[in-house]
């Protein structure tokens, strides 16, 4: 089997917001001034868990953003290609095994009756056992007992893997400040340092060994059921990871042009300038958001229908209409943020500094990069971070209402728009919409806490 990368545009998006992310956090870390809020995030308990959970979900993305091709040549001389993520060869075979219809968590067998029919003819209603589902325990062994080693042993995996990064990071961390580990560890164990080491252990160790847990079980059965067309519920929960991460970082990245550039030219020139970007703001936020993405989105996909020969799979299709909502939410969303900064940039224009730079001679350029922007930045990473999780509510709401991502893009939008009709059933198939809601609900508020920890530790007010 031959396997070579291949990346969509999406891919190469994420990848990049990764890099720079990296590259600016290597930045801060080389000046004071820059490391100083970041220490005042992380002294919380509560950022620190946020941080933790945030992670997790942003490797997933990323596992989920390297996509390879797999070309394999059968008996016949016939090639076939198939294109997977990492996460889904981790996961494997969670994405090609399907049931027939419905199952419960940990359930043996289907959750619906089916007619089977016998060689005598006579018809027989009965639940069939499921594909998927391995023989857990050895013959003369109890179940409780099996589960109970078993988790166990992956306490005891995760304590010790968590034990090693932890030292490693310490060993950095001593190699870096030319001091002893040994120094290092002790003032850690003593609590002389400001980050709260022990919880973020623990919370290290918990998801850690969360991870495992479902990873190992996962191999036996479906742990989070399967939905209509029989596929796992599970799969499908960790797959829409990469589209919440997608939305809530593209349209960021569209909006921070619009926003600070109209923003802060508003505020500072004012005059004819300040008119033409308020009139235009306030003409924008006047049509409603939900009118303009249905607009859009039903354009792109009329155009799409008309032009197959430029989209030949149903992955690009997926890929362009995923693009096209962040553009047109990033549209419609980033007048909020250039409404502060020109209120902001209103007040600083006036400080003595900004007055006697002009006295001093230096120009519109100078002005604006080295005294309004910078003073502006922590309004903008404020921003930012509020903004993240409202945008992955925005594509949960928009999926649900029929005009978010493309039907065969896997998102919590799109599986809660298909729980409707399975919560109207009897009996009640509930484990789609619970699996769906709970993730997100744990995404959207880790980001919640962490940018108020943010807010608090950037704003000049609450220092």
């Amino acid at each position: 089997m031959a396997m070579r990368p291949e990346f969509y545009i999406t891919d190469l998006l994420i990848l990049s917001l990764f890099i720079i992310f990296i590259v600016g956090a290597s930045y801060a870390s080389c000046y004071e001034h820059l490391r100083a809020p970041w220490r005042r995030v992380f002294k919380k308990k509560i950022a620190v868990v946020s941080a933790i959970v945030l992670s997790v979900f942003i490797a997933i993305g990323l596992l989920d953003s390297i996509h390879v091709r797999l070309e394999s040549q059968l008996t016949s001389g016939v090639s076939i290609t198939n294109t997977k993520s990492v996460l889904d060869l981790l996961l494997a075979p969670l994405d090609d095994t399907h049931e027939t219809s419905y199952s419960a968590p940990f359930a043996s067998k289907a959750f619906t009756l089916t007619t089977e029919t016998s060689a005598a003819g006579q018809a027989t209603r009965l639940y069939k056992p499921l594909q998927y589902v391995s023989h857990y325990t050895l013959p003369g062994q109890k179940l409780t007992w099996v589960v109970v080693a078993n988790m166990l042993y992956i306490a005891l995996e995760s304590l010790l893997l968590v034990l090693l990064v932890s030292t490693a990071l310490l060993y950095f961390r001593a190699k870096r400040q030319n001091t002893p580990l040994v120094s290092v560890i002790n003032r850690y164990l003593k609590n002389q340092n400001q980050f709260p080491w022990q919880t973020a252990l623990l919370t290290g160790f918990i998801m850690l060994f969360m991870i495992l847990v479902l990873f190992h079980f996962s191999r036996y059965c479906h742990i989070f059921g399967t939905d209509k067309v029989g596929r796992d519920i599970f799969y499908t929960t960790l797959k829409s990871v990469r589209t919440g991460l997608i939305i809530g970082t593209l349209t960021t990245l569209i909006i921070l042009p619009f926003a600070t550039l109209m923003g802060v030219a508003a505020g500072y020139f004012g005059g004819v300038i300040d008119d033409v970007i308020q009139y235009l703001y306030t003409t924008l936020s006047s049509i409603p958001g939900v009118l303009l993405i249905s607009a859009t989105i039903l354009s792109v996909q009329i155009y799409m229908a008309r032009h197959d020969e430029l989209l030949q799979t149903t992955q690009q299709r997926a890929e362009i209409r995923l693009l096209v909502l962040c553009f047109v939410l990033g549209l419609t969303s980033w007048t909020s943020l250039c409404r502060l900064l020109r209120a902001e940039v209103l007040k600083l224009r006036e400080m003595d500094y900004v007055q006697a730079a002009k006295v001093l001679g230096a120009g519109h350029y100078t002005i604006l990069m080295r005294h309004l922007v910078p003073n502006v930045m922590h309004i903008i990473l404020i921003t930012i971070v509020l903004d993240f999780s409202a945008l992955v509510l925005a594509e949960a709401v928009l999926s649900y209402v029929g005009v978010g991502v493309d039907a065969a893009t896997y998102s919590w939008g799109n599986m809660l728009n298909g729980a409707r009709l399975e919560l109207a059933r009897e009996p009640v198939v509930w484990w789609p919409l619970l699996s769906a809601f709970s993730f997100m609900f744990t995404m959207v508020l880790s980001a919640n806490l962490f940018s108020d920890a943010v807010r608090e530790a950037f704003d000049p007010r609450a220092i």
